[in-house]
């Protein structure tokens, strides 16, 4: 061992360790990888366990009670484990859960060191330095400098073949049974360039697909000088990076314009696929939450992309429940999702959630008809979508390897087609996963692949020429 990497060794020994849980979406993945290249740049260390840790980091979603009741399980068992403990570990409190509660939550978890609202989490390295006491050079808004570098890193601490970009953050929408406009504040585009900075950036670390996400994706832009839509966006990203998969996820119905669908149903390396979380679909519901639209108008929505797309892929998310909903529009919303036939529906029952207006109302359906009611809905749309993933059967399609199938046989791999996003969608498994050239696939490639099987939402293929 060289003097040099001795030094390194031993500075590396001696720096705080911080490590990192992240809990909730994927919004929340983003900023805490953030926070992760800006440990990176300061001379503390980061780690995987937080057993390991001097400081914890748990990043903590609040959009739901049982969110934030996974938030506070998981800071307790970080405050309650042996290794934590033995290194006498401060934990910091991130995310949404400062957000919404603000000082209330200083109080009710007088246990932790510190707490990090959303909009105060790139101060991640003082707040370190702070419950350390080992002084850190102050990071002057790197942020600002652009996506591409931080002190000459890219603004991730690692990067798969998959990666998720922000193009906004906040909400302006107020739905009635949202806490998230209270939680992130006003909607907020990122401009263009720091988006395609850092989607080059991503690409140099070996990224082949960016998803891009935000609270309202179709809305981009319309704060920004000359208020650039959606569809600009998209166009100017598959031409810079031809390269590239682009997908984009949270499209609220009125944000399919026919500007968008020409734009989607015009370049290859954008996905055709169109994230749209309705919600619900009988007017009457809608109005309450505080949203427009009714099935009529959703199946038009539908119908539109289908005949523009025609290889679209879609996906929506429902909800079962909402104060004043009966049986009747229950039945409505199920003859919608058969009608629809969306390839992906996620159900959920409503939460009453305090501080809303929905939670406040006096007709609120009873907890265990709510779940009733998100059953049936989940029984419909999984007959619905089985039924989809089973037409890919017999049909070659480009797969994007993730990584190695633990639980298949040696060389066999995992991998999504462009109608599926990551983590929600199912994957493709791939065994005895080769080139026709003989050379093994490894995580990162782009192969073709034969669909054979499919069981429920996953599919089973091989590679071919």
């Amino acid at each position: 061992m060289t003097e040099q990497q001795h030094d390194a060794q031993a500075s590396a020994a001696s720096s705080p360790r911080v490590a990192f849980i992240t809990l909730g979406c994927a919004k929340n993945e983003v900023d805490t990888d953030r926070m992760k290249a800006l440990i990176a740049a300061s001379p503390f260390t980061l780690v995987d366990d937080a057993d390991e840790a001097d400081v914890a980091v748990v990043n903590t979603c609040s959009f739901l009670v049982a969110a934030v009741e996974e938030g506070v399980e998981t800071i307790f068992d970080v405050l309650n484990s042996q290794g934590f403990n033995r290194n006498h570990g401060k934990l910091v409190v991130a995310g949404c859960m400062p957000s919404r509660y603000g000082e209330d939550l200083s109080d009710e978890l007088a246990e932790a060191a510190a707490f990090l609202p959303v909009d105060q989490e790139d101060s991640i390295v003082s707040v370190v330095a702070d419950l350390t006491g080992v002084p850190c050079p102050q990071l002057n808004n790197p942020l600002d400098r652009g996506a591409a570098a931080l002190y000459g890193q890219p603004l991730r601490s690692e990067v798969g073949p998959s990666a998720y970009v922000k193009i906004s953050d906040g909400c302006d929408r107020y739905c009635s049974f949202c806490t998230i406009p209270y939680i992130r504040g006003h909607y907020q585009s990122r401009p263009y360039e720091q988006i395609a900075d850092e989607v080059a950036a991503l690409q140099a670390m070996g990224a082949k697909e960016v998803v891009l996400i935000g609270q309202d994706t179709g809305v981009w832009g319309e704060d920004l000088p000359e208020a650039p839509s959606i569809a600009d966006l998209l166009e100017k990203l598959a031409q810079r990076f031809p390269d590239l998969w682009i997908r984009v996820l949270y499209l609220q119905p009125e944000g399919i314009t026919e500007r968008l669908l020409e734009v989607m149903g015009g370049h290859d390396n954008i996905c055709s696929y169109f994230d749209i979380p309705v919600q619900h679909s009988v007017a009457r519901i809608l109005h309450d939450m505080n949203r427009s639209g009714s099935t009529d108008e959703y199946l038009q929505v539908v119908a539109r992309i289908r005949e523009r797309v025609p290889n679209a892929v879609l996906r929506t998310t429902v909800m079962a429940g909402f104060p004043g909903e009966t049986d009747d529009d229950i039945d409505e919303l199920v003859g919608f999702l058969e009608e629809a036939r969306f390839d992906f529906t996620g159900v959920f029952a409503y939460s009453q959630e305090d501080g809303t207006v929905a939670g406040r109302r006096s007709d609120q359906v009873d907890p265990e008809v709510r779940e009733e009611r998100a059953e049936r809905l989940r029984d419909v749309a999984d007959s619905i979508g089985f039924a989809r993933t089973g037409e890919h059967v017999g049909q070659v399609l480009e797969v994007l390897v993730e990584s190695y199938d633990e639980d298949g046989e040696a060389g066999s791999v995992l991998g999504r087609t462009r109608g599926q996003a990551p983590e929600v969608d199912g994957q493709v498994h791939i065994a005895d996963a080769r080139h026709p050239n003989g050379s093994s696939v490894v995580p990162g490639d782009i192969v073709k692949v034969r669909i054979d099987d499919a069981y429920c939402y996953e599919l089973e293929g091989e590679v071919v020429s």
